[in-house]
Order: C-alpha cells, then structure tokens, then sequence
C-alpha cells in the first residue's frame, strides 16, 4: 500500500464545532443590562442559588455603604440594622472585591451583635 501525501487540512469540521459552540454560547447569554450599583464581586467554588431577598446591603470599592440601593453613611447604615429583626429578614451583604476588608468587617460585626442569623455573602462563580 502506497501513502499518500498530507497536503490539506480538512477544516469543514472544524467550522461546524465552533459554529455549534457560538450558538450555544448567544444561546445562554443573558443580555440584560442591570442598572444597579457598580460591584465586582470575588469568586467562590461553591454557589448556593440566593433565596428570597428582603435587605441588601452593598459595599462598592470605595468604601460606601448602600441599603437596597440608597447610600447611606456606615452610622445610618448601623441603626437601619438595629431597626431589623435577626430572626426574621434576611439580609444580602454584597462586597466588592476591592473594598478594603475593614468595611466588610464593621458590617459583620453589627450583625453579630444583633445576632442575625440569615445571613448570605453574595459571590460569583
């Protein structure tokens, strides 16, 4: 048996996967554009789905606070939390992931004291 020379790459098939795998990927995508406070949340390898939502508290990079949506200074945003019942709401606490770690901290520490106990840290996976 003679072989014969490899002078051309076939590359049909290679078109018709990449295709395919565009088409899945507009196909998933959302482009919804959310208009919401600007927050590049940090990762985490395990992604529990975020139930019902009643206070979300934001803290972008620079350092300021937001209760659902609303800037608020850290003593407006620590008597809103006092105000709340630890049993009862669930709070949201979304951090960017360049905020210093103190303000992370400070907001914890409210919770704590006031012993809440529905408590989620929102991240990306």
């Amino acid at each position: 048996m003679r072989r014969e020379r490899f002078d051309k790459m076939n590359v049909v098939p290679f078109i018709d996967i990449v295709l395919v795998l565009l088409v899945i990927v507009l196909a998933t995508a959302t482009f919804v554009q959310n208009k919401s406070i600007k927050i590049d949340l940090p990762s985490a390898s395990s992604k529990k789905s975020e139930e019902k939502k009643s206070v979300v508290i934001s803290i972008d990079k620079e350092g300021n606070y937001f209760y659902n949506k609303e800037p608020l200074s850290y003593e407006a945003l620590q008597a809103r939390l006092e105000a709340l019942d630890p049993k009862k709401d669930l709070v949201s606490l979304h951090t960017d992931k360049l905020t210093p770690f103190d303000y992370f901290v400070k907001v914890i520490d409210v919770m704590k004291a006031k012993g809440f106990e529905n408590i989620s840290i929102v991240t990306k996976q």
